[in-house]
């Protein structure tokens, strides 16, 4: 759908404040979900499998899992309303939508690998106090951007996507379950996830607007289709889940870990940086202007807020969504109250768990597909943005040096074994060691090493 004289003139679809017919903004804002549904949902997934009560787990948590994708859907509408319509300072007034962010998986699942449902009251502990902390920074955000330029963003969004690119294998080809076991790897499992990457490619590079927009959500139907024809599916989860049910508060408990609070600490900043340039985006995509200072606080505040809060009710943290933006974009419609009632659409998904439930039947094979192409994206788009970097001798060697130190001991963790636990879990992420070397020599190298570019 694009902008036309029934929505509003081309001033009013440029002002966050105006508010569509109705008949267009209800759908407009529908839009906004299905562009986000599937990343939304999919970190809650691979943190219970990573736990150890996820998809072909057999455990007897497996309806926690169902409990965290419904709060993943539920927390992304209200961080969307905490940006849309705002309170006080918090909140950008602006259309940002929010939802579950892949940038702190290379952090959560070694904090909660194999450790089950007893893992979780660590990890939300560091949900909670990372999100107060990621809120503060909205008070010093515009003085510590500068600290982080596109070669050091660009790299630590690489880096999630290399620790990230193995789980769609896995995934792809049966599941950590089904490792070591026949049917790891199989034909069959292969097929549908092939499928999945087939009709979402395809999609997205031959078809236009919205069905682009959703290619993934749109490739995920077909594998589900060619899954459920396989006999895959099952469908006695959404019998037994409940039509109702509202947030409970600590549903997982509450634990101090160091390693966890230091580790969404430090990502608060990425995601900090990353939710700033969603704004400047928006605000020169739909209405030609540079973000205001109030805006990036706003949106900041908003950000962390919708963390903590998250946290407390046992879901992962937010942070805005960049596709979103490209949506804003297409559409033209700038309008903060379009993205308001897709929220109350997600909202009212997080209080159906029979929704969840739906979404759980979903064979690991399909989603495998749709992550393959999901955290490959992530990698391009780290990519996309060293491509901003001007390549001299200075910036090659803070590239390579991170690059080398964060990636081989994600690819060798037992280089660590002689570590205390919270460095062990910590460094062996990849990440947090990456981005720390990046931002020290960028901060300390002299800029003279760099004035003659390569080739």
């Amino acid at each position: 759908m694009t902008s036309d004289t029934s929505i509003g003139t081309a001033e009013q679809l440029r002002d966050p404040d105006y508010t569509p017919p109705l008949a267009q903004a209800i759908p407009l804002g529908i839009q906004h979900v299905l562009a986000m549904f599937v990343s939304n949902v999919t970190p809650a997934i691979i943190v219970c499998g990573a736990a150890g009560f996820g998809f072909g787990s057999n455990s007897p948590d497996f309806p926690q899992m169902i409990y965290m994708i419904q709060m993943s859907m539920f927390f992304a509408g209200i961080a969307t309303l905490f940006q849309t319509i705002g309170f006080g300072p918090v909140g950008a007034r602006l259309p940002i939508v929010q939802g579950t962010s892949f940038a702190f998986l290379p952090i959560m699942i070694p904090l909660v690998a194999g450790k089950g449902v007893d893992g979780m009251a660590a990890l939300f502990g560091g949900v909670i106090i990372g999100g107060v902390f990621h809120a503060l920074l909205g008070t010093v955000i515009g003085k510590i951007r500068f600290a982080l330029p596109p070669l050091v963003t660009g790299l630590v969004v690489l880096m999630i996507g290399l620790a990230l690119v193995k789980v769609g294998i896995q995934y792809a080809a049966g599941g950590v379950p089904a490792m070591g076991k026949p049917e790891f790897g199989s034909l069959e499992n292969w097929s549908v996830a092939l499928v999945v990457i087939v009709v979402t490619l395809g999609l997205k590079f031959f078809t236009r607007g919205m069905v682009s927009i959703a290619a993934v959500l749109l490739g995920l139907i077909a594998g589900y289709i060619v899954a459920y024809f396989m006999g895959m599916v099952s469908f006695g989860n959404i019998e037994r889940a409940a039509s109702f049910a509202m947030p409970n508060p600590l549903h997982f408990g509450f634990e101090f870990s160091v390693a966890a609070v230091i580790g969404f600490c430090l990502m608060a900043f990425v995601s900090a940086v990353e939710t700033v340039g969603d704004v400047s985006g928006i605000t020169k995509g739909g209405a030609k202007r540079e973000a205001t200072t109030e805006e990036i606080t706003g949106a900041t505040y908003a950000d962390g807020l919708g963390s903590a809060v998250a946290g407390l009710f046992g879901s992962l943290p937010n942070t805005s969504f960049s596709q979103n933006v490209g949506l804003i974009a297409m559409t033209g419609v700038m309008s903060r109250h379009v993205v308001t009632f897709g929220a109350i659409f997600l909202i009212l998904c997080g209080l159906i768990p029979k929704v969840g439930a739906i979404i759980s039947t979903v064979p690991i094979v399909v989603l495998g597909g749709g992550v393959i192409v999901m955290f490959g994206m992530v990698c391009a788009a780290g990519v996309s943005m060293l491509s901003d970097v001007t390549w001299n001798k200075r910036n090659m060697v803070i590239f390579a040096v991170s690059l080398s130190v964060g990636l081989g001991l994600q690819l060798v963790p037992d280089a660590l074994q002689h570590m205390p636990s919270t460095a062990k879990i910590l460094l062996t992420s990849g990440l947090l060691p990456a981005a720390f070397l990046a931002i020290i020599l960028n901060l300390i190298l002299p800029k003279e090493l760099g004035e003659d570019p390569t080739d």
